[in-house]
């Protein structure tokens, strides 16, 4: 009798060597070192920072911005009319400031006078609002920086704020009397100067707004030395084109086409380049 037993036998496979159990995509083998925990967690935190570092904040959709848009220029404007209203109270003794190196003045209609303190009310409360008007810029565009960025700004900001004053205070005290001195030479016994107050503010606004911008010129020159995009040999490789474009950008922007105009403007911006190059070259060695 065959051997029943024998016949119902099933062949059983061969072991064979265990390669490893599979999760998901990755292979772990059983018989490989297991990585430290220590090592692996810093490795996942050095990893994140460098995303933060790198990544800025979640994307915002074009009505996520307009919106934020809104909301920022409602407060800038709101701020400028409450500075605006606060300095119409003190309007004469501001107008009494600017008006000081031209002495006295006329007005030349009856609603001049009325119209010039509208004027000065408003830009001596652009210039009391100025700190909210650059941080609300600056919170707008904040989303979209990483933190390097951000924390460089920090810095830029303030500083940008006080070199447009200091550039204010300096076309003030030192080029505009200078200004008024130059045109008032030309009076003789029967020219007489009779400077209009609206005539008169606009020349020393025209006059003012532009140095303050040109104060800026260290600082953007030194953001850009800081980003590795220009050096102190670049910079001096430009200096006879930045002297030539100083005089043409003095022409442009000076209230008035003379010449002395406009190398009041284009001195102050030379020095201040040759002022970038000594910053970029001995501060930030480059």
């Amino acid at each position: 009798m065959p051997d029943h037993d024998e016949n119902n036998k099933t062949t059983m496979p061969e072991p064979t060597e265990n390669t490893g159990v599979i999760y998901s995509d990755k292979v772990i083998r059983e018989d490989s070192a297991p990585v430290p925990v220590a090592e692996s967690i810093e490795e996942e935190a050095i990893q994140s920072e460098s995303v933060e570092d790198v990544q800025p904040e979640r994307a915002m959709s074009l009505l996520d911005h307009l919106e934020e848009l809104r909301r920022r220029l409602i407060v800038v404007i709101a701020a400028i009319a409450i500075g605006s209203t606060l300095c119409y109270f003190y309007a004469a003794e501001i107008s009494a400031f600017i008006t000081a190196p031209a002495g006295k003045l006329y007005y030349m209609n009856p609603s001049e006078a009325f119209f010039t303190y509208l004027k000065v009310s408003f830009f001596a409360g652009f210039l009391l609002a100025l700190p909210i008007v650059m941080y609300q810029l600056w919170a707008f565009i904040v989303p979209a920086m990483t933190n390097k960025e951000r924390t460089a700004g920090v810095f830029l900001v303030p500083s940008s704020i006080i070199l447009f004053l200091v550039g204010l205070f300096f076309s003030y005290y030192f080029v505009l009397p200078a200004g008024i001195k130059f045109f008032m030479g030309f009076a003789t016994d029967n020219l007489q100067p009779m400077f209009s107050i609206g005539q008169y503010l606009s020349f020393v606004i025209s006059f003012l707004v532009p140095f303050g911008f040109i104060f800026e010129l260290p600082l953007f020159i030194f953001v850009m030395a800081r980003l590795g995009i220009i050096d102190s040999k670049f910079l001096v490789a430009k200096r006879k084109m930045v002297l030539f474009l100083s005089f043409v950008i003095g022409a442009f922007i000076s209230p008035t086409p003379d010449v002395f105009s406009q190398t009041m403007v284009a001195v102050p911006m030379i020095l201040l380049y040759e002022i970038s190059i000594i910053i970029v070259k001995y501060i930030l060695r480059k």
